[in-house]
């Protein structure tokens, strides 16, 4: 799957440099990352180890989560299923 854009600035710099400044659970981000790169299909998400991959709901609809940790979030939205966009990394709760 390919991740055509990230919206929070940390995270594109651990993204393209793996320097871990700005961001939490950089271990964990880096194999969320490697499941989404790897994923042949967006219905791949779904499955485990799915680090709690589900759709959110009212106002964040079409928007999607996978849980970093309690509150940390990394969401995105689907572009279609072989890319995802507007990765960010968000601590909504």
């Amino acid at each position: 799957m390919e991740i055509e854009s990230i919206k929070h600035k940390a995270l594109q710099g651990f993204a393209e440099t793996g320097k871990s400044a700005g961001i939490i659970q950089p271990k964990r981000l880096t194999n969320m990352l490697a499941f989404i790169a790897n994923a042949g299909s967006f219905d791949e998400l779904r499955t485990p180890p799915n680090f709690g991959f589900h759709a959110l709901k009212g106002d964040r609809k079409g928007t999607y989560a996978m849980t970093v940790t309690k509150n940390w979030r990394l969401t995105f939205t689907k572009l279609d299923d072989r890319r995802v966009g507007e990765l960010d990394l968000e601590d909504y709760h």
